[in-house]
């Protein structure tokens, strides 16, 4: 009988010597897409990068999951890992002020409680059973904080989203001051419906 972790990794191999793009950069890219679901990720790697129903959904299945170890032994690779501390990639030149501004929501989020941090290329994603964070610069200004939460209440301050976006709500801040009740609320409602 055939390994399924072998079969796995030859699949996932041969669907990067075809696009030329790593697992990380396709998973990047759909992310960047805006797909939520998961037929929706398969059907947009089928269209953008002309791969199978198979292909495409093997590298759906793997996103915001350990990817097995492509290069032979050691453990599984962290989802889109980044070398080094993310947050120099992601808050560099005319962002680089605002990393503070991060840092002060990162404490009221590990105030919460115990999460996962995944480093995407321009945010951090923040996962417990599920994501229910993204916190990343959205201009040099201000950050922007995504929440997976659908009992959030209506509030100038939260952007709610479209249907099959990667959150439910957005906000932006741009200082310390606004790391307020009403937005430690909304990080808990977000922590807790990710339980």
């Amino acid at each position: 009988m055939a390994d399924p972790v072998a079969a796995t990794i030859t699949q996932l191999k041969n669907i990067q010597a075809r696009t030329g793009q790593t697992i990380a950069q396709l998973h990047t890219a759909v992310l960047a897409s805006g797909a939520a679901k998961h037929g929706e990720r398969r059907s947009w790697l089928m269209e953008h990068f002309k791969l199978g129903y198979g292909d495409a959904n093997a590298v759906a299945l793997f996103i915001d999951k350990p990817v097995p170890d492509l290069n032979g032994g050691g453990p599984p690779a962290a989802p889109l890992a980044i070398q080094g501390d993310p947050l120099d990639a992601i808050y560099t030149g005319a962002k680089a002020p605002l990393r503070p501004l991060h840092e002060a929501v990162m404490q009221a989020v590990r105030a919460l409680g115990d999460f996962e941090e995944a480093p995407k290329k321009t945010y951090i994603s923040l996962r417990r059973r599920k994501q229910f964070l993204m916190v990343g610069p959205a201009t040099k200004d201000s950050i922007e904080i995504g929440l997976n939460a659908k009992d959030l209440p209506a509030h100038p301050r939260l952007k709610v989203q479209p249907p099959a976006s990667m959150c439910q709500a957005t906000t932006r801040i741009g200082g310390p001051a606004e790391i307020d009740a009403d937005l430690k609320a909304w990080l808990k409602r977000a922590y807790d419906a990710a339980a």
